[in-house]
């Protein structure tokens, strides 16, 4: 499938999609999900069924989920980036329903990378209210989708300095899940602070300094991750303050 390919099928689906023949639109895209496809040009595919609204939408991407194909989820998350602008709310409420649904890594930083954290980017504040929600969840792969959220956006940000607001903000959400215990959550939180380091090294070396000085216990890969692009001078100092 091509780039030209994907764009036929999009199209084709939102026909069958808008004369609301929903089981056609599931088997033009069975086919395609059930092999390897390039996730650009799923995102394609999904731009184009989210064209029609949350509502118009929401029990075809009940049944794609259950077709339970990694590229599934690409296609779900691309459908609810659509509608951020539209409906934030009702796209982060179906974002969060389909990363538990999907639980697996994969499906969640789908859902996180295309969804929450679009939606950090576009709508900080109201994001960042859903997302602490999040971060209380029982759900281990929703505290995940809150590390790749803040990814997502540490990455977009390119360590703008007129972002260290925001950027300070990110890192208070983070720190209660900075002892998170099950590897699933750690690993995407990790990948948060990661990135965050790379952008706004100062800020994390901060708060790292300050967990030390707090006794804050963490996983080792998560210590690990969080100071990967920090300088090496940052990396020795947070050594001699942990002795």
């Amino acid at each position: 499938m091509n780039t030209k390919q994907a764009r036929e099928i999009g199209s084709e689906c939102a026909r069958k999609l808008e004369s609301g023949e929903i089981d056609q639109v599931l088997a033009i895209l069975a086919p395609v999900l059930a092999q390897p496809a390039p996730f650009r040009l799923l995102d394609l595919i999904g731009g184009e069924i989210g064209s029609f609204g949350l509502a118009g939408i929401n029990l075809l991407l009940s049944k794609i989920a259950a077709l339970r194909e990694e590229g599934c989820w690409v296609v779900i998350a691309s459908a609810l980036r659509a509608n951020l602008d539209r409906d934030l709310s009702g796209a982060l409420i179906l974002c969060q329903r389909y990363i538990i649904e999907a639980d697996v890594w994969y499906g969640a930083d789908s859902m996180a990378e295309r969804v929450s954290g679009e939606a950090l980017v576009r709508d900080f504040n109201q994001t960042l209210a859903v997302l602490k929600a999040w971060r209380r969840s029982r759900n281990d792969w929703v505290r995940r989708a809150v590390g790749v959220s803040v990814h997502f956006w540490a990455k977009r940000s390119q360590g703008d300095a007129g972002l260290v607001v925001e950027a300070v903000q990110l890192l208070d959400l983070l720190e209660p899940l900075y002892s998170e215990k099950e590897m699933k959550a750690v690993k995407g939180i990790g990948w948060g602070l990661k990135t965050m380091g790379r952008n706004y090294p100062n800020l994390v070396e901060a708060f790292l300094v300050r967990q030390i000085n707090t006794n804050r216990s963490c996983r080792t890969v998560m210590l690990r991750k969080a100071k990967t692009y920090l300088p090496e001078a940052a990396k020795e100092r947070l050594q001699e303050r942990a002795g």
